[in-house]
């Protein structure tokens, strides 16, 4: 059994930041790891990917704006969101395989 603990959601103004972190029991090193969002009547989606060769990928939506992270001594993933828009408001969830986290809400005020 893998557990994954999010933190670091909170309430934002549009244009803020913040920091997500997910906390594994497990050590991660070469596993591709991601965080995912879903949002209040949407499917949930794919926001970041590090990759386990080391390569990053983002959704278009958050390009420039998110970004990825992790310690794998520590064994935390992290998501750094910065010029925050009402539509990033969700809950965001990290994922190791087929292990998910809890989720953290994320929302964004306008």
């Amino acid at each position: 059994q893998v557990n994954l603990v999010e933190s670091g959601g909170g309430l934002v103004q549009a244009g803020g930041s913040l920091r997500l972190s997910c906390t594994a029991s497990i050590q991660f090193a070469g596993r591709t790891m991601g965080w995912y969002r879903q949002a209040p009547g949407k499917q949930r989606e794919s926001v970041a990917l590090a990759t386990a060769n080391g390569d990053t990928r983002y959704a278009d939506s958050v390009k420039g704006r998110f970004t990825i992270s992790r310690d794998s001594t520590r064994k935390i993933l992290y998501l750094q969101m910065n010029n925050l828009k009402a539509e990033d408001t969700a809950v965001y969830y990290c994922r190791l395989d087929r292990f998910w986290g809890q989720g953290t809400q994320v929302t964004v005020s306008s």
